[in-house]
């Protein structure tokens, strides 16, 4: 039970630092929409999603009033469509077919964002898989809300190298396909290794095949909450910060979980889990840089930022995971470039390099997001980053991932406008010492050593 004191506090946090519920996601299951036919199977696609979700943005609208809290984003994840559609697509274009289905009912649902046009090919790709990777330029450019993701490796499998190389390729071509919008495409692509199954923010966001029919999960967010309390631990001991962290954490996702079961309640759908992330937006005052930056650094970049960042992500794992039923998803904090005010500012100063985000990548909840690299920056680079994040993620149990945008027609020091939560990004210089003759090998890197647990 809430008490007057803890409401007036929650009602600061909202009006005043900016706290807001990021996202309620429902996840739908699609395995039983696959039949022999495409247009069949994307009937039954647009059919279930538009019954399943018909009421997920008004009940949204309904908790923000009754309540006051901002919920920013509606959205919907389904099963990865490469099993979907691996029945009845035989060429890429039949899988576009269903990019477009998904597309035409997320808008009549009136969601943000649908995420799931996705493979999962950590070992190796299917015939299905591979047509679905490839029909990726086409999809997301000809489509305005669908999200894909393809998880390349993991810690028990390896590294599906032959995947890592293709995708530097088609970076590359939904880059061209959309760069009348500054390569808008490739921000609503990601490439994984170790990737969740319940994960709600996009655009890695897809419905596990280890889910139920449908499930409510809601990502939250708060750095901007975060970074108010760390007002008052100024000049304090490690000890004292990371007590406020973890105490400013429990009570962000306290909110997540109200917002969590009144959705689930009276959309009638379980709920799932809470993903407790720190998830920036470019506003002033709402970003994980600011709270870097806080706990004692000139600016984000500097030596100890990896170090304050590990610390930052563990506090709110532990206060967060407190104050839920269910944690899952990512959690913990995001270093999305282009969607934080203070990381844009170093990334534009030169303090913040692509060879520092990815030590981040070792410790924050997902890995290279959301930067812009120059447009004539070659496929093998482009699938030696990823490489490079999958082998950490890989190696570290954890999950990492990489969203970068090859900008087409810009180079360093331009500015890339996404727009909206997606932000702006300066484009930053990136190695481009080739790595060809290693990325186009073929097979796959195999699992490390401490795989082998059974």
């Amino acid at each position: 039970m809430l008490n007057i004191m803890e409401v007036h506090e929650t009602n600061q946090m909202i009006e005043q630092e900016k706290l807001d519920v990021r996202t309620i996601t429902m996840g739908i299951s699609l395995l039983d929409c696959a039949t022999d036919d495409v247009d069949e199977t994307c009937d039954n696609i647009y059919r279930k999603i538009t019954t399943y979700a018909k009421d997920l943005v008004s009940t949204g609208e309904d908790i923000e009033r009754d309540y006051g809290i901002p919920i920013v984003n509606k959205r919907i994840t389904v099963t990865p469509i490469s099993l979907v559609g691996a029945s009845c697509c035989k060429t890429s274009e039949d899988f576009v077919k269903i990019a477009h289905a998904l597309d035409r009912a997320a808008k009549q649902v009136g969601v943000n964002l649908i995420g799931g046009y996705s493979a999962l090919v950590s070992k190796a790709m299917t015939p299905a898989e591979e047509l679905l990777i490839r029909s990726l330029p086409q999809a997301l450019s000809e489509t305005e809300v669908v999200c894909s993701s393809v998880n390349v490796g993991s810690t028990k499998t390896g590294i599906d190298m032959n995947a890592v190389e293709l995708l530097g390729h088609i970076i590359k071509d939904i880059a061209h396909a959309t760069a009348d919008n500054d390569s808008y495409g490739c921000v609503k692509f990601v490439a994984f290794c170790n990737v969740p199954d319940d994960n709600p923010f996009m655009a890695g966001g897809f419905h596990g095949v280890t889910e139920g029919d449908a499930v409510i999960n809601v990502g939250v967010s708060g750095p901007g909450v975060v970074s108010r309390a760390l007002d008052a631990a100024k000049g304090r001991d490690f000890e004292f910060l990371c007590e406020t962290i973890k105490r400013t954490a429990f009570k962000i996702t306290r909110v997540g979980q109200l917002v969590a079961q009144e959705a689930s309640r009276r959309l009638g759908v379980p709920f799932g889990i809470i993903d407790l992330s720190l998830a920036p937006t470019p506003a002033v005052g709402d970003s994980v840089g600011e709270v870097l930056e806080k706990i004692g650094l000139e600016q984000v970049g500097a030596p100890g930022t990896t170090a304050a960042l590990a610390m930052l992500n563990d506090q709110v794992k532990k206060g967060g995971i407190m104050a839920s039923s269910y944690v899952g998803g990512l959690s913990g904090a995001f270093i999305p470039v282009s969607e934080d005010k203070n990381m844009i500012d170093a990334a534009a100063s030169g303090c913040l390099t692509i060879e520092k985000l990815e030590a981040m990548t070792c410790v924050c909840s997902v890995g290279l997001d959301m930067i812009a690299i120059p447009g004539d920056t070659t496929a093998a680079t482009i699938s030696g980053l990823i490489a490079d994040e999958a082998a950490i993620g890989m190696v570290n149990q954890k999950t990492t991932a990489v969203r970068v945008i090859p900008v087409e027609g810009k180079g360093v020091g331009e500015m890339a406008n996404f727009g909206g939560l997606m932000g702006y990004a300066p484009i930053i210089p990136v190695n481009q010492t080739s790595c060809e003759a290693f990325v186009t090998r073929g097979g796959r890197i195999p699992a490390p050593i401490h795989s082998f647990k059974n």
